[in-house]
């Protein structure tokens, strides 16, 4: 639970940043006021609808993907990306009070952006949900008992793995999963 809530609000945080950018970037994209339920509403859907979608059509490429080079499996991927950023962003102007007006600027560019925002967020989300973590940790007074289960991820630095240290954890887990797997104890 304390994992989820933490990702749901950092992504929720970094996307009315993004929705409050598109609307300064692109005058056709009117954000307003409705930016902090349009961004309730945009990180459901990159939550549980997103990875569905993209689920779904990676399926339905993978099937012709022996019959294209690597290039053209790179288009594909890209355009899969952009149809997923697509139908999230009409989910989102459908579902909140996002205004567009004009096809191209409203409809083209946002999506765009929003795969730009992502490629951010997926490079800072460690960080930033150890920070949402850690203030999260601080006001519910639990801070004792993350610094009991992992010391390190307080300060926020890794601590110093030795070779035979290495060698335990081959459990083949990435520090992202092991992560998660710590937090779910804590729950």
């Amino acid at each position: 639970m304390r994992a989820w809530l933490i990702r749901f609000v950092s992504l929720l945080v970094f996307n009315i940043v993004v929705l409050l950018l598109i609307g300064l970037v692109l005058p056709q994209v009117a954000v307003g006021w409705s930016v902090v339920w349009a961004a309730v509403v945009l990180t459901a859907a990159s939550l549980w609808i997103k990875p569905l979608i993209t689920t779904w059509f990676r399926g339905m490429a993978g099937r012709s993907a022996g019959q294209r080079t690597k290039m053209g499996e790179k288009v594909v991927q890209f355009f899969l990306v952009l149809l997923v950023a697509y139908i999230i962003w009409v989910f989102t102007v459908i579902f909140s009070g996002v205004n567009v007006h004009g096809w191209f600027w409203g409809y083209v560019i946002p999506p765009l952006l929003l795969m730009v925002a992502w490629a951010i967020y997926d490079v800072v989300d460690d960080r930033i949900e150890g920070h949402a973590g850690r203030l999260y940790d601080r006001a519910t007074n639990r801070s004792a008992d993350a610094a009991s289960v992992a010391p390190w991820s307080a300060t926020g630095a890794s601590p110093t793995v030795t070779r035979g240290a290495r060698q335990e954890v081959q459990d083949g887990l990435t520090p992202e999963q092991r992560r998660m797997f710590d937090e779910l104890g804590k729950s």
